[in-house]
């Protein structure tokens, strides 16, 4: 069984190379595409889907913003089980800072050049959102186009769901990024932040072994 991967914004497979799956799960690692200019959502959704051979069986994984995007594919192409890491299920698990983010459109104001790769500002704002202990915290962001960051940020903010039944959902307690509060996983794991697909690799395989059988 093929079960598709994407990871969270700006990661590759780096960020998720600790976890370990059954023998007989083949994994496929769909990279993250630049978005064409003033690209809409579902269209980009669309080809990042296009590499999914959906004429057979298949699972979907996604971590933070990658778990927004399977979601999305999983109505294009529907998965036989879908998973999604330091993730959320609807917008209604969004935090305040976040939907407030939504309402003023604050995303769409900070300067494009903020988000580029020698930026103190991306680097802080990541480091403090996702484990202010991780001083290395920019190995696991290998994609930094400037625009893709930006358009992505903005995405993650605007974005509107539903609650689909069959979201398997596994959240960090420490996540300050989509903080449990706001949702219910099925799966919490203690004193885990944002980053817990890397800090706390076996626990999370271990779930997910019984998962993707």
């Amino acid at each position: 069984m093929k079960l598709y991967i994407i990871s969270g914004l700006g990661g590759d497979e780096k960020v998720l190379e600790k976890l370990t799956f059954n023998p007989d799960i083949e994994i496929v690692h769909i990279p993250w595409l630049i978005p064409e200019l003033d690209e809409d959502f579902h269209h980009y959704v669309v080809r990042m889907s296009a590499s999914i051979d959906n004429s057979k069986e298949f699972y979907l994984l996604g971590y933070s913003f990658g778990g927004i995007i399977v979601q999305e594919i999983h109505k294009i192409k529907p998965a036989k089980k879908i998973v999604i890491l330091a993730s959320i299920r609807c917008d209604q698990e969004k935090s305040r800072l976040i939907k407030a983010g939504a309402k003023t459109n604050a995303v769409r104001y900070v300067p494009q050049r903020l988000f580029g790769n020698s930026s103190t500002f991306l680097y802080a704002f990541l480091k403090r959102i996702f484990d202010s202990k991780n001083a290395n915290i920019l190995q696991y962001f290998r994609v930094k186009d400037p625009y893709y960051l930006k358009w992505s940020m903005d995405k993650v903010a605007q974005w509107k769901f539903e609650k689909l039944p069959d979201v398997i959902q596994i959240s960090g307690d420490k996540d300050i990024v989509f903080p449990i509060k706001y949702s219910e996983p099925d799966f919490i794991i203690k004193n885990a932040t944002h980053l817990f697909p890397v800090t706390k690799a076996r626990q999370v395989s271990e779930i997910l072994k019984t998962i993707f059988v």
